[in-house]
């Protein structure tokens, strides 16, 4: 068992975090004696901060609760630091994906000038965070969830390159969730090889050790003859995921992660989407209504019995990578790292999703000894070019740049709409991005 633990979590406004704090307090390896919500929302902090108390009390769970928004107070004497903040909050992801339907461009949270909009804001929000982190707490380690998490990583890489941070994301453990229980797989028998950038990668191979053999080929025919099951699936991620059938019927020979739908068939996706009403909307009327109703039975004591918040996917993977590191298990993960030869034939400087152990010495990334083939070198290549000169843009207030990273994404038709979205998202933004020259 480990030592009593201090964690922050920073942008402990979000909706994951009752589901993150479960999955901290039911973790069988970590003892923790302080979770510390720290928001610069003063508002959804205290609103959490009700939440999070009435479920200690309701499953006794014996805990020190700190609520701040100091940094000083949240940092200082910290073991670990839970990051997922989300910089100008629903309202701007609201913008950022309707701005670019407006010109017929896929708008999205992490991919496209949806996904860009929202990087500058990230690294502008996030940096400040991880020089707060550095100021009072220099030898935390940072368990980050913010997205866009490519361009977050290669911008720290920048500004804060001896900061200790790892850069996860879910998204291929949601992935192989739904495949293991659409085809009645055991998940835990898998040693998976991946590799791409974040939301933009494939499986090169996925071992079942109870079977003995890749099961990859197999898994691309059934989801081909029957797709995924999507039964237990909100209609959002439902839709993507019966996407899915569409992209391994053209492209057979790797099982993707469903985020390239929005790079390879932006047109079909255009057709799915109501411009009027995006994912951000249904996040209103969805996880964000859910916090205010929960705040508002806790303050007025009643229906308390349907208050059903639980230990979640979302919040395992990060809590069981701190447990890695914390107890040097050297658990595997896929995680984002400076690409330095793990992908032989991409260039060195990018930064990748790849395979890692984690253990008391940090992440170590597991070389993949195989080229990937030219059509998805091709497509990270383009990707990693435009994402490297949005950071450039970032740090050098380089308007410039920002029109470069924007007419070479995927997602845009041409120059004449990558100007139009630009010059329309920096009004939109306004002091949440670094001022473009």
């Amino acid at each position: 068992m480990s030592k009593d633990l201090i964690i922050t979590i920073a942008g402990a406004g979000s909706g994951y975090t009752p589901g993150i704090i479960l999955t901290i307090m039911n973790h069988e390896e970590l003892s923790v004696k302080e979770i510390r919500l720290y928001d610069d929302d003063a508002q959804r902090n205290k609103d959490m901060e009700l939440i999070i108390n009435f479920i200690l009390k309701r499953d006794n769970l014996d805990i020190n609760l700190v609520r701040t928004e100091n940094p000083k107070v949240a940092f200082t004497n910290v073991d670990f630091v839970f990051s997922q903040i989300r910089v100008g909050q629903i309202e701007m992801r609201e913008k950022d994906e309707k701005i670019p339907l407006k010109y017929g461009v896929v708008g999205q949270e992490t991919c496209g000038l949806g996904g860009f909009s929202y990087g500058l804001r990230s690294m502008k929000g996030f940096l400040n965070l991880v020089k707060d982190i550095q100021q009072y707490a220099p030898d935390v380690w940072i368990l980050n969830y913010t997205n866009p998490e490519t361009i977050i990583a290669e911008s720290v890489r920048r500004a804060y390159p001896d900061a200790k941070i790892i850069n996860a994301c879910d998204m291929t453990i949601a992935i192989e969730e739904i495949v293991a229980n659409s085809f009645g797989y055991d998940r835990d028998n898998w040693i998976p090889v991946y590799y791409g950038l974040n939301h933009f990668g494939w499986y090169n191979s996925i071992y079942d050790v109870s079977l003995k053999r890749d099961i990859m080929p197999e898994i691309i025919e059934k989801i081909k003859s029957e797709g995924l099951d999507v039964s237990n699936e909100e209609p959002n991620w439902a839709q993507t995921y019966t996407n899915m059938k569409m992209l391994v019927e053209n492209f057979p020979t790797n099982l993707p992660n469903n985020y390239l739908e929005y790079y390879l068939y932006p047109n079909i996706i255009l057709n799915q989407t109501n411009p009027e009403y995006t994912r951000a909307n249904q996040i209103m009327d969805g996880r964000y209504k859910e916090i205010k109703d929960t705040v508002k039975k806790i303050q007025t004591n009643t229906d308390l019995d349907s208050i059903n918040y639980k230990s979640s996917e979302h919040g395992q993977y990060i809590v069981d990578i701190a447990a890695s590191l914390l107890h040097n298990k050297n658990g595997r993960f896929n995680l984002i790292v400076p690409n330095k030869g793990a992908i032989p034939n991409l260039r060195e400087d990018a930064v990748v999703e790849v395979p890692c152990y984690v253990n008391a010495n940090g992440v170590e990334p597991i070389s993949l000894r195989f080229d990937i083939p030219d059509f998805h070198k091709g497509l990270m290549e383009a990707q990693v070019a435009s994402e490297k000169l949005l950071v450039d843009a970032f740090f050098e207030n380089s308007y410039q740049k920002a029109l470069e990273a924007f007419t070479l994404n995927q997602t845009v038709p041409n120059a004449t709409v990558a100007k139009q979205i630009l010059d329309d998202f920096i009004e939109a933004n306004g002091d949440f991005w670094p001022e473009l020259h």
